[in-house]
């Protein structure tokens, strides 16, 4: 009989010979500009799993994925990648900060303080430690608790509020420096809207799935897995056990109180990827080749996958540069609308008492989310009435009931009427809106705002994106420790330990 040691030399040895068989297959693909480090010796872990790798045709998309995995934490990012990064971390601690004080990030943070657990990460904007999973959970609830956080407009993906939890996370756990932060938040991103490129997000959509959902787990499994330093048989099992985590239903929408919403979009991917990444740095092994061959990830969640999208342009294109970053904290389909409306109000001097009528124009599927909703800063015909009394819509105005039953408000509601139209379907500006103002003089006045200011074609500047943070944050932490947690973010490649922000992020 074989002894225990024997058998374990013997998986070890079938682990490297895979490995190193499939980096020899990386020359033909020829898929990233980025110099592919050769796969780490799987000795120093478990045996690998005894099925077969590559999908029909021998692609091996787990295994490419896995190695560019590896070397991404060690290549250099482009500056523009770089400040793209440190935006997008800097607008979701905004978002995890005002979230923090909003009932789904309270209720998140309640709920991870009475599971206690071993102090390794921080939960923002307390004085609450716990495990990597339990902070991770919390904060991207806040991250999600409201409308603030960024949209990827084509997979209508938000990866900052699971990304960058999950970053914050495992990074301050392991001691990161700032700079691996960057690399582990550009390679999330990429993870999670690749995965929905891959599946078809229309297509994700149209079986009942949330494409929000979906593809959480893998944004934060990407963040996670880089700053936890995984090898590329680690990274494939982690690959393994996010795929049997990912999930999301599109029942979303009937949530009222945006709870199971911040869960959905954001809280339960962060745990997914985190937890995948910790059990695998546990010793677990799993599936080599989850995203490959028969029952694989694609072929189980989509009727035409495209896996080779999740390796197209891997190190050349990347995703965090194409996310939105709103400016007005409400749902991304009232962007457009409201800038529209409010470029009206400014050229045409409107006024309620100048405006007969108001008629917003959106693509067909932002109207199920936006064109009546019982919460505020989601209801499109509010926000735009909104608008055209104040002249702005500000974080507190846009989250105030109250105004929804204001009688001066009320009486602008009126006036507008939201319609679905199906000429703003449009792939390459899939969040455009129209807004056409009927005065009471008789005129009437148009304005189509095709990309909202925050898209990467309207992008806003370090000061715009400061200026948003400060106004989300200074109310939590107050002006001065606001004004050092923007200045370090903004440097954040000049940090050595991630854990330099835990005293400007609690309380």
């Amino acid at each position: 009989m074989e002894k225990v040691g024997d058998i374990e030399r013997e998986d070890r040895r079938v682990a490297r010979r895979r490995l190193l068989k499939s980096a020899g297959a990386l020359a033909a693909l020829s898929i990233s500009p980025l110099r592919f480090a050769v796969a780490e010796d799987a000795s120093s872990s478990a045996g690998a799993s005894a099925s077969s790798t590559g999908t029909a045709n021998g692609a091996d998309i787990t295994g490419h994925l896995a190695r560019y995995m590896v070397s991404a934490r060690s290549a250099p990012l482009p500056d523009a990648v770089m400040l793209a990064c440190k935006h997008r971390i800097l607008d979701t601690f905004g978002a995890m900060v005002s979230g923090s004080r909003m009932r789904p990030g309270m209720m998140a943070t309640r709920y991870v303080r009475g599971l206690g657990g071993t102090p390794q990460a921080s939960v923002i904007g307390s004085n609450v430690r716990t495990t990597t999973i339990n902070a991770a959970l919390a904060n991207a609830m806040c991250a999600h608790s409201d409308e603030t956080d960024d949209f990827e407009p084509v997979t209508k993906a938000h990866p900052g509020s699971s990304v960058v939890p999950s970053a914050l996370a495992v990074g301050e756990h392991e001691g990161q420096s700032g700079e691996s932060m960057l690399r582990a938040v550009a390679l999330g991103y990429d993870l999670g809207c690749r995965l929905l490129m891959a599946l078809g997000p229309d297509l994700v959509r149209g079986s009942s799935r949330s494409a929000e959902g979906t593809a959480s787990t893998f944004g934060s499994l990407g963040a996670a897995a880089s700053l936890a330093r995984l090898n590329e048989l680690q990274m494939r099992y982690a690959i393994s056990y996010s795929a049997q985590q990912v999930s999301g239903l599109w029942s979303w929408v009937k949530d009222k109180d945006h709870i199971e919403k911040a869960f959905d979009f954001a809280g339960m991917g962060a745990r997914n990827g985190v937890e995948a990444v910790g059990m695998v740095q546990s010793g677990m092994t799993g599936v080599f080749d989850v995203l490959d061959g028969t029952h694989n990830l694609f072929i189980a969640l989509s009727t035409k996958p495209n896996p080779q999208a999740m390796l197209d342009g891997l190190g050349s294109h990347f995703y965090v540069t194409e996310t939105a970053i709103k400016t007005y904290s409400v749902g991304y389909p009232i962007q457009s609308p409201l800038d529209a409306l409010l470029t009206l109000r400014k050229q045409y001097g409107l006024t309620p008492d100048n405006v007969r009528s108001i008629v917003v124009r959106i693509p067909p599927d932002a109207e199920g989310i936006v064109g009546d909703s019982a919460m505020p800063d989601v209801n499109c015909q509010h926000l735009v009435a909104l608008a055209l009394v104040k002249g702005a819509v500000s974080f507190r105005d846009s989250h105030d009931v109250a105004l929804m039953h204001d009688p001066a408000i009320l009486a602008q509601r009126a006036k507008v009427t939201v319609q679905p139209d199906q000429s703003l379907l449009d792939p390459n500006a899939p969040r455009g809106a129209k807004v056409q103002v009927t005065m009471t003089d008789g005129r009437t006045v148009e304005h189509y705002t095709r990309f909202a200011p925050g898209t990467k074609e309207n992008p806003l500047s370090t000061d715009g994106v400061n200026a948003k943070a400060h106004d989300l944050m200074a109310p939590v932490l107050g002006t001065a420790k606001t004004a050092r947690l923007i200045e370090t973010i903004n440097r954040l490649e000049t940090l050595k330990d991630i854990r330099e922000l835990r005293p400007l992020m609690t309380t």
